[in-house]
């Protein structure tokens, strides 16, 4: 993994912008704080705009939280700073308690001799250690995303939740859905800068990886294969998925169903368990090469070979802050079936997905049997190599830089205010 020389200079509190703040166009330093090693959303969104600012010439470090033998899921060209942190404990709360002070500790002893412009949160862990350092006059503000927000029922969860972006000076969104859920129900006013996807990685152009994924996963030459991205959860819809998949394959029993991936620091295990009831209940085989194949996670490179062997995509999700898979899996050519709700309404249209009533597995049957009887053709690659060319991910770094100068701006402005 990649990694820059640190950058000596002072910390990030009263001088933060530091020598040529005022220089609008000089490069910036710039840390991204995610939660996690592991291949999520919010995640991905981290290391793609990471990958995005180094390329247009700005200094990145990315900061995550990592247990013992831990690494990021891809290599990076910028720095990396792997957080220590203990094995996450069963009691949620605990586990993010101390996540978040294993952040503190890490960046108050970075910032003594490594400076950045940006400080820029993409979750609560890190929004809530940035808001620690904040209160401590440590840094002067930061940046924080909100891709969504869960509906916590532990009342210290929420807490956590409301007080990672409540503090920060600069919050963004990657859907109008979500900034319009934030000034309605939040009175916060935020700012849009949508996901993106690599078009390079992500295309219908198909490698020796193909034939290893599909012999590997022991897809063979069954028809058609749904494929769902990001596990067993309540939010990603996956028991209904399951429940549709059902009545699918009661009609073409040579279907397969493979959920990937699933690796997430919050307990659903009462989801998963209701889940694999079902699954055992309807009498489908399940593993490799059976009619629903739960990979968890997988080698990250795999990933554009995976979406090309699947005919179809299901998002029916209930709730995303974007729906970055959509996106991935357009751009590999395959089909997609979507929830017919917001943030996918915001960019998608009945010519680029399959619409879908999340709430009604027949509803979700209904696409999943109209999507794998169409054909793939020139019309869907084209349609998606225009939106694909509208959310890149370069476009998206432009708009967060644009903002990033913004903020800096302000702060040094308030510095001044407060000093005279």
């Amino acid at each position: 993994m990649a990694s820059q020389e640190l950058l000596p200079s002072h910390t990030c509190g009263r001088g933060a912008g530091g020598e040529g703040a005022f220089n609008q166009q000089r490069p910036l330093h710039i840390a991204l704080l995610t939660h996690s090693i592991n291949p999520r959303g919010g995640v991905v969104h981290t290391l793609e705009l990471a990958n995005a600012l180094h390329n247009a010439d700005h200094t990145v470090t990315i900061m995550a939280p990592a247990e013992a033998g831990q690494t990021l899921f891809r290599d990076m060209p910028c720095e990396v700073q792997l957080i220590p942190v203990a094995a996450a404990s069963k009691d949620t709360v605990e586990m993010v308690a101390s996540r978040i002070d294993a952040y503190v500790s890490h960046l108050t002893s970075t910032l003594q001799h490594q400076h950045f412009d940006i400080l820029h949160a993409q979750d609560s862990i890190s929004g809530n250690a940035l808001a620690n350092l904040k209160e401590r006059s440590l840094i002067a503000g930061f940046v924080r995303t909100v891709h969504h927000l869960d509906n916590f029922t532990n009342p210290q969860l929420a807490t956590w939740q409301m007080r990672a972006w409540r503090e920060a000076d600069t919050v963004l969104c990657v859907s109008q859905l979500w900034r319009a859920h934030m000034r309605s129900e939040h009175g916060v006013d935020t700012q849009l800068v949508h996901n993106g996807v690599d078009a390079e990685r992500y295309s219908t152009r198909t490698d020796a990886s193909d034939a290893r994924v599909r012999g590997e996963l022991n897809i063979g030459m069954n028809k058609p294969v749904f494929l769902a991205v990001g596990g067993i959860e309540e939010r990603k819809n996956t028991l209904r998925i399951l429940q549709a998949f059902i009545q699918f394959h009661a009609r073409m029993p040579a279907a397969r169903l493979v959920i990937a991936g699933g690796a997430s620091l919050l307990d659903h295990n009462s989801y998963s368990r209701e889940f694999h009831t079902l699954l055992r209940e309807s009498g489908l085989s399940f593993g490799a090469g059976q009619a629903v194949h739960i990979t968890g996670t997988l080698i990250d490179a795999d990933m554009p070979a995976l979406f090309r062997a699947a005919d179809v995509l299901l998002m029916p999700s209930l709730r995303e802050g974007f729906g970055l898979v959509v996106l991935e899996a357009l751009a590999s050519g395959t089909p997609v079936v979507v929830s017919q709700i917001a943030p996918f309404t915001e960019y998608l249209d009945e010519a680029l997905c399959h619409w879908c009533d999340p709430s009604d597995a027949d509803s979700i049957a209904d696409a999943m049997r109209i999507a794998a009887s169409a054909t793939r053709g020139a019309a869907l690659r084209e349609l998606a190599a225009s939106l694909i060319d509208t959310f890149s991910w370069q476009r998206s770094a432009e708009g967060h830089v644009a903002l990033y100068r913004k903020h800096l701006a302000e702060s040094t402005s308030a510095l001044a205010d407060a000093t005279t």
